[in-house]
């Protein structure tokens, strides 16, 4: 199931098919399930047939007793990405696992919100720096005053393009805005990152 993203809506047509009419165009949505429920949503939408995606981390926890345990962390609780047409989309809210789906708050409507859609840019953003990050990445709600755009120099994140915020305590955090959801985050060196011309 591919097809590109469109960022306000969902359209009946689709690019890459001359823009044939009748064929639905796929977007990534946003699934609300129930706490704790996010992988075993995640894996009955993969088994059903629909292309889904869960925000988690690989991270390694210390116990009390010194024994170090691997696990997968969810970094976006509650939510799982659903790329799905209109159709499929009605047919998914309709199951069990699946309480709604969220909607763009920020639209501007005053009465019906409009579905909240995210591009296929900020997915894969979002996953290259889940999956080469060494340390733990958050989501911020809260987005931030525009900085200045750079792009990760060396190390595993090298080539992702976001902004940099300075902590209270000096450290220095990428950043990649998600539309609707706010920003993920990373600590990062001032020395791995260089400007982007813009």
């Amino acid at each position: 199931m591919s097809a590109d993203v469109v960022t306000k809506g969902v359209t009946t047509v689709s690019s890459g098919v001359g823009g044939a009419v009748g064929v639905e165009r796929r977007c990534w949505f946003v699934a609300i399930v129930k706490n704790n429920t996010e992988k075993m949503a995640h894996e009955r939408l993969a088994k059903a047939g629909y292309e889904s995606y869960l925000a988690t981390q690989t991270l390694y926890r210390v116990w009390k007793n010194g024994r170090r345990a691997k696990i997968e962390h969810v970094v976006l609780p509650t939510l799982v990405f659903v790329r799905c047409s209109e159709r499929e989309r009605m047919q998914i809210v309709a199951l069990p696992y699946i309480n709604r789906f969220m909607t763009n708050k920020a639209s501007g409507y005053s009465t019906a919100k409009p579905l909240a859609v995210i591009p296929d840019k900020q997915i894969e953003t979002l996953r290259f720096m889940l999956g080469q990050s060494d340390v733990p990445v958050t989501i911020s709600e809260r987005s931030f005053q525009k900085g200045d755009r750079v792009r990760v120099a060396r190390g595993k994140l090298c080539g992702l393009e976001g902004e940099v915020v300075t902590t209270d305590d000096g450290h220095s955090e990428l950043i990649v805005r998600i539309d609707i959801l706010g920003c993920a985050k990373v600590m990062i060196e001032a020395v791995d990152i260089e400007l982007v011309d813009k």
